[in-house]
């Protein structure tokens, strides 16, 4: 091979080289508009596109006929959110008393195959793992194989950080540990694998790699810091513990005891389930384009896990449920946590909960809720429940708003519609 040659190669694979290790933070940046995404790609949603005839799919399914009105006017609701927030689909799904009691949704999860949402359709849930998690964590309390205080010196040998040395589970699932978030991460290469999203990491141990020489932003308990990495530090305690893969444990003792048949990681995804296509919207316009493809695998056990509405609103009936959870333990884990100084954390979050009051009017009342809400590429969760009704909501879509209240505004006229039929019902039976 001729010198001129030679040259030409390795300039070749020095700029493949380049464009596989940037191209990817560039996308990083772009996919959070700050700098400019490429022009090519976008398109037009159906319904607005003034060429397309193509009529919005739209489906539900009402399993407790006593809820029929309502269940009428929710439809509604989604399918104006739906257009309202530009999103290609929308799904939702609602539980009281053990029971589904109705489900919905419309748009698309796959706008090029002209595939219908439904409640049945998979996406990427974001934080709301975090809830799937703090079962996962229960589960493990209630056959004595661990406590909210346990720390990670009697959890792992050696222990990866000394710095973790006191850390205890109650504060890496209450983020007042003082892990940081991705982008406080400060083992720099570690920062880049979560920014270019394009390793797979087949087990949690793997994942806690990316940042077990990052420092803490405080010492344990003394500040809230809202900490992914946490979540996934706590998933391989869990797993530690269990003497089992995290995935394990939790397909085990969480998604098969409740029946959640659709949640899974991403990879696993089966030919036979719906998996939802995910998008990005045009800063500027109502366009969308494909997400990029992202591998969220290291994030596993606080924004990895995909599942759908209906699995999720099963979920929080299961939670509620003594049969899955003693009360003490769902009690424990449903308590805001407080800091060293003895006051309950800005964001009153308890063990992979936040665990707040909802004002439903006058004729309602004031009532507690747990919840939590997810953000992921190219989708958006959120998932509730009212034990004084045992009562679970889950909605999710296949796109991100401007911000989270957009999406989630949403959630309140859907509480209210069914908490005020269930109240009309059971008044009725009096």
């Amino acid at each position: 091979m001729t010198l001129k040659k030679v040259v030409v190669t390795a300039v070749i694979l020095v700029l493949v080289s380049v464009c596989y290790h940037v191209f990817p933070i560039y996308q990083f940046y772009a996919h959070r508009y700050q700098v400019p995404l490429l022009p090519w790609g976008f398109i037009t949603l159906p319904d607005i596109d003034s060429r397309s005839m193509a009529e919005i799919p739209e489906s539900h399914q009402l399993l407790d006929p006593r809820y029929k009105l309502v269940a009428e006017q929710a439809q509604e609701l989604i399918n104006d959110h739906r257009v309202a927030i530009n999103s290609p689909g929308i799904s939702v799904a609602i539980a009281i008393d053990d029971n589904l009691v109705w489900h919905g949704a419309a748009g698309w999860g796959n706008i090029k195959n002209n595939q219908p949402m439904t409640a049945n359709t998979l996406v990427r849930i974001g934080s709301t793992s975090k809830a799937l998690t703090s079962a996962g964590l229960a589960t493990l309390i209630q056959q004595d194989l661990a406590s909210l205080d346990t720390k990670l010196e009697d959890v792992f040998n050696p222990l990866p950080n000394q710095a973790w040395l006191n850390i205890t589970l109650a504060q890496l699932a209450s983020h007042s540990a003082g892990m940081p978030h991705y982008k406080e991460n400060t083992e720099i290469p570690g920062l880049l694998k979560t920014i270019q999203l394009n390793t797979f990491y087949p087990n949690v141990d793997d994942a806690v790699l990316l940042f077990d020489e990052s420092q803490l932003l405080s010492r344990p308990g003394e500040r809230f810091y809202y900490s992914s990495l946490g979540t996934v530090l706590l998933s391989s305690a869990v797993q530690k513990l269990a003497e089992k893969t995290y995935q394990q444990w939790m397909q085990e003792n969480v998604f098969t005891p409740l029946n959640m048949r659709n949640t899974v990681e991403e990879h696993k995804v089966q030919p036979s389930q719906q998996l939802s296509r995910f998008y990005i919207k045009d800063n500027q316009s109502t366009r969308v384009r494909l997400w990029r493809d992202v591998d969220l695998s290291h994030r596993l056990a606080g924004g990895g896990w995909l599942s759908t509405s209906i699995d999720l609103a099963t979920f929080g009936q299961g939670f509620m449920s003594d049969s899955f959870l003693k009360d003490s333990i769902r009690e424990m884990l449903w308590t805001p946590q407080k800091l060293n100084n003895g006051k309950i954390n800005e964001q009153s979050y308890a063990i992979g909960w936040r665990v707040h009051d909802i004002d439903l009017g006058n004729e309602i009342g004031k009532m507690r809720y747990a919840h939590h809400g997810g953000v992921s590429r190219g989708a958006q969760s959120f998932l509730m429940v009212i034990p004084d009704h045992n009562f679970s909501l889950a909605v999710n879509i296949n796109t991100k708003t401007d911000s989270f209240h957009e999406f989630s505004q949403i959630v309140k006229p859907l509480v209210k519609l069914f908490i005020a039929r269930k109240t009309a019902l059971e008044n009725s039976e009096d």
